[in-house]
């Protein structure tokens, strides 16, 4: 039933929130590198200072106030970003044969990664932190806990009062999950992919409930759905038309729709576990370089993102899509404002003591859209401002991005 109501106004809103959370993660574990790492002088370096090349242990025996360490951090995440951005824009440019292109530019994050954590492994006399991955299949914390989670209680009995009142925030983590399930269900079964198969939205949230139950109990980390990959994995699939006339957008033909492919992704994703030793070797900086990729990247298939740099454009530079000659310039700028503050409440939210009502004010976003906006806009204004027209022309290529088409850095 809900399906029906969630427009772009309400998906790009939670898009671009979450691009925009990637973004300032990144610059935030950097400056905590720099305040845990600061610079030092030369002298200090060379041995005349009081002791920033002595370092010091936390409780978490993390090593502080290494030499260079904030600086080599800031090359990784730099050099990680750089070289997977590049290779994506190398998809549209004219060297290399198409296939030769795509090739690079599907693969471009592991190219990045690959490359920073070479060159970290290179700077032997420069501390950074590493990823911590248990050795072999074990609870995280195996002297605290066993497998088994007692949903009643781990060293004492819960009260019975508690067991219903979780049932509260239950319902807003599941809007969560709802949520992101449902913008990849929406995206994977657009018209335009003419996939055969039924959409079995129902059947998506069932099976996710069953494994989150099951994480619950096991203490793993809960599923939802990975649109960028979902996507990807789509595009993977697509047949497109060779007869098109010269000049003419190629057509999706049809979707190899079946099961082997998604599931030998996801057992090559298990295998992962015997890369513990490679694993540890990637410093974190170059995953805050892959955060930066993903939140930068998924900016460029945002509408609402276009518009805002709209604000700063003189109208002869609007780009050429048909909301900018049907509706007028006035209701153009207050239904991106109208957005703006939508995003400025839902991340006041997020970041303060209220944060656990996110889900339920993320959820307002629908009766706003469909009580309240239809009062201060038209209903012709409304179809242009908020149907599913593209404002990029993907990347000048036929097969699009995934990033671009799911409008999400995940």
């Amino acid at each position: 039933f809900l399906v029906q109501h969630f427009t772009r106004f309400t998906m790009e809103i939670f898009a671009l929130l979450i691009s925009l959370i990637f973004i300032y993660e990144v610059f935030r574990d950097l400056f905590l590198t720099f305040e845990e790492h600061p610079l030092i002088t030369v002298e200090e370096y060379c041995g005349g200072g009081s002791g920033n090349m002595s370092y010091v242990e936390d409780e978490m025996d993390e090593l502080l106030n290494q030499p260079n360490t904030a600086l080599l951090s800031t090359i990784l995440m730099l050099g990680t970003f750089s070289i997977a951005y590049s290779l994506r824009m190398f998809r549209s440019s004219r060297f290399l044969g198409r296939r030769g292109r795509h090739l690079l530019g599907d693969f471009g994050v592991p190219i990045a990664i690959a490359a920073m954590v070479l060159l970290d492994f290179m700077m032997e006399d420069t501390y950074t932190r590493k990823l911590s991955i248990p050795s072999g299949i074990q609870p995280t914390s195996p002297d605290k806990r066993g497998w088994f989670i007692n949903p009643i209680g781990t060293k004492q009995s819960i009260e019975i009062w508690l067991i219903f009142a979780t049932c509260v925030p239950a319902v807003l983590v599941f809007i969560l999950l709802f949520m992101e399930t449902l913008i990849t269900g929406m995206i994977v079964n657009k018209k335009e992919n003419r996939l055969k198969k039924g959409a079995g939205y129902h059947l998506d949230m069932f099976i996710i409930g069953l494994m989150v139950c099951v994480s619950s109990l096991l203490g793993l980390p809960w599923a939802c759905a990975a649109t960028v990959r979902s996507v990807s994995h789509l595009g993977s699939l697509k047949v497109w038309s060779k007869t098109h006339a010269p000049g003419e957008k190629p057509k999706v033909v049809e979707i190899k729709e079946q099961r082997v492919t998604n599931v030998s992704v996801n057992i090559l994703i298990g295998v992962s576990l015997l890369m513990q030793p490679i694993l540890q070797r990637v410093p974190y900086a170059v995953l805050f370089g892959v955060f930066l990729y993903m939140g930068v990247c998924s900016l460029q298939g945002i509408q609402l993102f276009e518009r805002i740099i709209m604000f700063l454009k003189p109208p002869k530079h609007f780009p050429d899509v048909r909301f900018v000659s049907r509706v007028r310039l006035m209701k153009i700028h207050l239904f991106t404002a109208i957005q703006l503050l939508c995003l400025a409440v839902l991340w006041t939210v997020k970041s303060t003591d209220a944060a656990l009502a996110f889900p339920f004010f993320l959820i307002l976003l629908v009766p706003l859209r469909l009580k309240v906006l239809n009062h201060i806009f038209s209903d012709s204004e409304l179809y242009e401002l908020d149907n599913e027209e593209v404002m990029v022309d993907e990347m000048n290529d036929k097969e699009g991005d995934e990033y671009t088409e799911a409008h999400m850095p995940f």
